[in-house]
């Protein structure tokens, strides 16, 4: 571990407070230095290191939200790949993510850009991103630590969270991540339980004595207030320079409010940092070529494309006459061809793509003809407008199929704000009942990064395809999925409430400062599995076009796990993939638990009319919960169903085990 010894006091005062916005200070040369760039739906890295925006264009991913709905750890491997080889060959040593905080209130901006609601889910395709992007030879930055779940006065708020809970919910995604050794990690705006999280150094005693974690806490960028407070509260890099705050830290270690020996071992850490970071690249050379990369983002879009609806008219007949209508359609067809404010977060997520966008007319076409188009509502989910309802109407009556694309996009879901409502523009809603009451059969495809309501329309249509926020290919991908060329797997990493009204969320205490997490531990669907009637769909949820069904279960343990074996068959007509959910309960618990929480997971691919025999082993642990009166992790004796669903409201399968004397044994 370096020491920052061979640096004057000056030079490693510093070293801590970054160099511009984007890179380490190198001192002319005389360092190696890191770049870091923003990276939740690819690169977003700006030309000139000195300026925030302007950036160079990259291959656009599908959102983080679109890769968890893959629930498959070989494709979020293979995304930190493509995402790696971008930030090499743009000349970045850093990638600013994966972000996996917990989605905890629907109308958070930044949804788009985190992984799930459940902190396990969260934690694996972290660690699986992470370490697949670090082997690479790019580095990575978890983000953001911790409780970091609006975009409401995010400088100043607090979040007002119970201990047991940041440990069993908030923390656990970041601990399980810290698994893969990211370089860094990126400290949150928002103060927790009144401490700001660039100074909160509890929560960074625990990463850094717990959990493992042995590289460079970084701030967000201008998360810092205090940089001698943030500095002996261990945050080792401040981001951007900021002179005032460097002069600040000058003065203050004069007058001996930073000591000798923490100032070395921060310069150290942001030195070892740099040295990392290099060495993640030596002997390293592109995985995938720039052509490989682009015709991945459509694979990881069709896995993660989520079918929530259909009565049938999923896939589209090949004899159909079709409708379109909806300015998301056609975003090729407008005059920011590659503007992503359309179809993707906004903020430090926006990525200017590389390929013009997609046209679903043109697409569709080619397998059905001409078909009637019409944009129908305005193009940016704000501004209330119809344009040509009528037409669309009458396209829809004449048609076999309706097919509306709706959603929201960089103006609505974005960082720095949250939704005002989980609702589509009344236009939008409007569109979709207007032409559902001409043509029944009518499909309704979403470009969104979080929950829609769709309570006032979701009984008139046929069927609802969540397409997210999609990359370079993403029309391609829907296309398939419309047309059965792939059939549909992704699973909704969070839950889909019917309304707003219907969250923990809508009725806790907030004001201009506090964010009170009355909810505690009954976060998304630990908190519907006893709300079910506030679900439209729940989490672990997706259709697919053929139907699976679950046996032979057998639960075997050895004293310190568990090995669950199963069988998921494939009962229908064409190939498809399962997603097999594996949740705990505990049967009489000591203290409040969740009625059951996620554990495992398997996906697995399924010919028609074949099986395939799934296995999820679990360790002592995933029985575990923090006792606040032990301050540890406590597993108590007794009796725990083991339930394997296909979602978290549909469970397949039941097995008991128990533990006694503090081991797993068989219930006979």
């Amino acid at each position: 571990m370096k020491t920052g010894k061979e640096l004057t006091a000056e030079e490693k005062l510093r070293l801590l407070c970054g160099h511009g916005n984007w890179h380490t200070e190198d001192f002319d040369g005389k360092l190696e230095r890191v770049r870091m760039t923003d990276a939740s739906m690819g690169i977003r890295m700006p030309i000139d290191p000195n300026e925030w925006q302007g950036e160079r264009p990259s291959i656009a991913y599908p959102s983080m939200q679109m890769l968890a709905n893959t629930w498959n750890t070989e494709v979020v491997r293979k995304y930190a790949e493509c995402v790696a080889d971008d930030c090499l060959d743009a000349g970045a040593d850093v990638v600013l993510g994966p972000g996996v905080n917990i989605k905890r209130d629907p109308l958070c901006g930044r949804n788009f850009e985190y992984l799930s609601e459940d902190p396990y889910l969260a934690g694996v395709m972290g660690r699986e991103y992470i370490s697949a992007m670090q082997e690479e030879g790019a580095g990575t930055c978890v983000k953001h630590f911790c409780a970091n779940n609006s975009e409401i006065n995010r400088r100043q708020q607090t979040s007002d969270v119970d201990e047991r809970v940041l440990r069993e919910i908030y923390y656990k995604p970041f601990e399980i991540a810290c698994e893969a050794k990211p370089v860094s990690l990126m400290c949150s705006y928002n103060r927790v339980n009144g401490v700001r999280a660039s100074e909160y150094q509890k929560g960074f005693d625990v990463l850094k004595k717990e959990f493992g974690f042995d590289g460079l806490i970084i701030s967000d960028w201008d998360a810092v207030r205090d940089r001698t407070a943030s500095a002996n509260a261990g945050l080792g890099l401040e981001m951007p320079f900021c002179r005032e705050r460097y002069e600040q830290l000058v003065a203050d270690y004069k007058a001996g409010k930073l000591s000798d020996e923490r100032l070395d071992e921060l310069a150290g850490q942001v030195m070892e940092f740099v040295a990392r970071c290099k060495k993640l690249q030596e002997g390293k050379k592109r995985k995938h070529t720039q052509e490989e990369r682009i015709a991945f983002t459509q694979k990881a879009e069709e896995e993660g494309i989520v079918l929530l609806k259909n009565n049938g008219i999923l896939p589209l007949a090949k004899d159909k006459k079709l409708a379109v209508c909806g300015w998301y359609a056609r975003p090729c067809a407008y005059e920011w061809n590659q503007n992503p404010e359309l179809l993707s977060g906004g903020g430090s997520a926006r990525v200017i793509r590389l390929t013009p966008m997609f046209d679903m007319k043109a697409l569709l076409e080619k397998e059905y003809g001409e078909i009637l188009y019409e944009p129908a509502f305005s193009d940016d989910g704000v501004n209330d407008i119809f344009m040509t309802p009528g037409a669309a109407v009458q396209n829809a009556a004449g048609r076999d199929v309706n097919l509306v694309f709706a959603g929201t996009g960089a103006r609505v879901e974005s960082e720095g704000n949250d939704r005002k409502s989980m609702r589509l523009t009344p236009a939008q809603e409007r569109t979709i009942l207007d032409t559902a009451a001409v043509n029944p059969n009518t499909v309704v495809v979403l470009f969104a990064g979080a929950p829609v309501d769709m309570s006032a329309w979701l009984d008139k249509v046929a069927a609802v395809v969540w397409a997210g926020f999609p990359g370079e290919r993403g029309g391609e991908a829907i296309a398939n999925i419309l047309t059965g060329k792939v059939c549909p797997s992704g699973k909704l990493s969070e839950t889909f409430p019917k309304t707003y009204d219907g969250t923990p969320t809508a009725t806790e205490y907030r004001d201009s400062q506090v964010t009170r997490y009355q909810e505690g531990l009954d976060v998304g669907y630990r908190y519907y599995d006893r709300h079910p009637e506030a679900v439209q769909f729940p989490f672990g949820y997706g259709l697919s076009y053929t139907k699976f069904s679950y046996g032979d279960l057998n639960a075997k343990t050895d004293v310190e796990r568990v090995t669950i074996r199963f069988e998921i068959k494939n009962e229908g007509t064409c190939a498809g993939k399962e997603t097999a959910q594996v949740y705990i309960r505990p049967c009489m618990p000591m203290v409040y638990r969740p009625v059951k929480e996620l554990k495992g997971f398997v996906k697995t691919e399924v010919k028609a009319g074949g099986s395939k025999r799934a296995e999820v082993v679990l360790e002592k642990s995933a029985f575990a919960y923090w006792s606040s009166a032990k301050d540890c992790w406590t597993v108590d004796d007794g009796v725990y169903e083991i339930l394997i669903g296909a979602s978290s409201q549909d469970i397949r399968l039941c097995a008991k085990v128990r533990i006694a004397d503090g081991k797993l044994e068989p219930l006979n």
